[in-house]
């Protein structure tokens, strides 16, 4: 390449730290701004009191190909989800294990009411099926259509299918109508046959701490609390050549300085990414969600261990997590901490915020109260009147609609004018995996563009 180019990544979420450790090894100056105070973008913990909040509910799928290249998972100290949920409901709780990996909880399985002895033999063939299913092909199968449609089409029961499968992936997709795409199922559901679902003991703020160490390791400069106002690319095709090769440099606003650069990958959220690049075809239709910390007396027992209680209703939260039971460094030594999760259909575009009301409207004291009248609806014994709401999560841009065909609208890397190139999961798919994997695609495109 010659003399060393210099790159700026903007934005500091899991997209542009893995796109700045791989320009950085590859031999490039490169500067990160990001324009909070710490990196991690949608991947954040907050500290307080001894407990760890993570930006709502948020976990690692350890079979993702991106995050076995990218992370060294023993360094994260991993604490692991029990395969499996616990359903609960106005009618009681029960208990869905995974029977391939617990084969001594099959007469519990079999006797599950939300669970026939076809759904169960279903599930155990989709589980090979797409275990030996290479992940790299799965978006490429053109049978897609949603995931509430695809697992009928399998012949799995009503029953299944609203009773688990909606709130299960409602946690995953926030979409419990199962209108996502059949593609986004199919993936994370050869990651959960793969692998395990888990969180770092230290939080998931541990996972773009790591790599932006990495960043550092390799010689590149990470800035925080820096805004870029603008980016401008200039661009030379008088010749009729390939704009890349004769684009000049891109010149950032950052308030008080106008660095350029050889090249500028934008990592930012959807909205600002198409702001700054004025690239239409970044998603900007978002599903939003709530999720609310507490903590409970230290001798509170939900009797579900280290799985996820599911809501088998639509009434109150999607999901409930016990944190502190599946990591114990969340709580302070004694104390029990939970969270409940509730999902915001809404609609964003560039200068404008709409919401559908409902949860995203209460207030933080009524969302608690809802929790605690739900939680007492699933154990009618038992009153909840201890139950101290702590910390409160609205992401209004957790992820952007996945319906079927959504692949075909997203943008490629390269789209932006000049030298300007796209990092995020809105370019793959929106999840963990998505956003590392446009991290490295988006250094290999620069780095073979500068190569010229």
């Amino acid at each position: 390449m010659g003399s060393t180019p210099d790159v700026i990544v903007v934005g500091g979420g899991l997209a542009g730290l893995v796109a700045a450790r791989h320009l950085a090894g590859g031999g490039v100056d490169v500067t990160l701004y990001e324009r909070r105070e710490t990196v991690g973008g949608r991947v954040r913990t907050v500290e307080r009191d001894g407990y760890r909040f993570d930006r709502g509910f948020q976990v690692l799928f350890t079979a993702y190909p991106a995050v076995r290249r990218e992370l060294d998972l023993e360094a994260l100290s991993l604490r692991r989800f029990t395969p499996g949920a616990t359903l609960a409901g106005p009618d009681g709780r029960t208990t869905l294990a995974d029977p391939l990996r617990e084969p001594g909880t099959i007469p519990a399985t079999l006797s599950n009411p939300s669970v026939s002895v076809g759904d169960a033999v279903r599930v155990a063939r989709l589980w090979w099926e797409l275990r030996r299913t290479d992940p790299d092909t799965i978006f490429d199968d053109a049978s897609e259509t949603s995931i509430g449609m695809s697992l009928r089409d399998r012949g799995f029961s009503d029953r299944f299918v609203e009773g688990f499968v909606a709130p299960f992936y409602g946690g995953i997709t926030l979409d419990r109508s199962l209108s996502t795409s059949s593609h986004v199922f199919e993936y994370t559901f050869r990651a959960l046959a793969a692998g395990d679902i888990a969180v770092p003991a230290g939080g998931m703020g541990s996972i773009p701490a790591q790599i932006a160490n990495r960043v550092r390791d390799l010689g590149g400069t990470i800035e925080t609390d820096v805004t870029v106002e603008s980016v401008s690319a200039a661009v030379d095709d008088t010749n009729g050549v390939d704009a890349r090769e004769s684009a000049g440099a891109v010149t950032l606003d950052i308030g008080d300085r106008t660095p350029e650069a050889d090249a500028v990958v934008v990592a930012t959220d959807p909205p600002t990414a198409r702001e700054l690049t004025a690239v239409s075809s970044i998603p900007t239709d978002a599903r939003s969600c709530i999720t609310q910390y507490y903590a409970l007396p230290a001798d509170t027992d939900l009797a579900t261990g280290r799985r996820l209680l599911l809501n088998a209703t639509d009434a109150g939260p999607n999901h409930v997590v016990p944190h502190s039971a599946v990591a114990p460094e969340y709580a302070p030594d004694g104390a029990t901490l939970i969270s409940a999760t509730y999902l915001c259909e809404q609609r964003e575009t560039p200068g404008t915020t709409k919401h559908s009301g409902g949860e995203w409207d209460q207030t933080d004291a009524s969302l608690a109260e809802r929790t605690r009248s739900t939680l007492e609806s699933w154990y009618p014994n038992r009153q909840f009147d201890g139950i101290e709401p702590l910390h409160t999560e609205r992401i209004p841009f957790a992820q952007f609609e996945q319906p079927p065909g959504f692949r075909d609208r997203l943008p490629d890397g390269r789209d932006p004018a000049g030298s300007v190139y796209l990092a995020g999961d809105y370019t793959r798919w929106s999840s963990i995996q998505g956003a590392m994997e446009s991290g490295r695609r988006a250094a290999k495109s620069v780095i073979d563009d500068l190569s010229r």
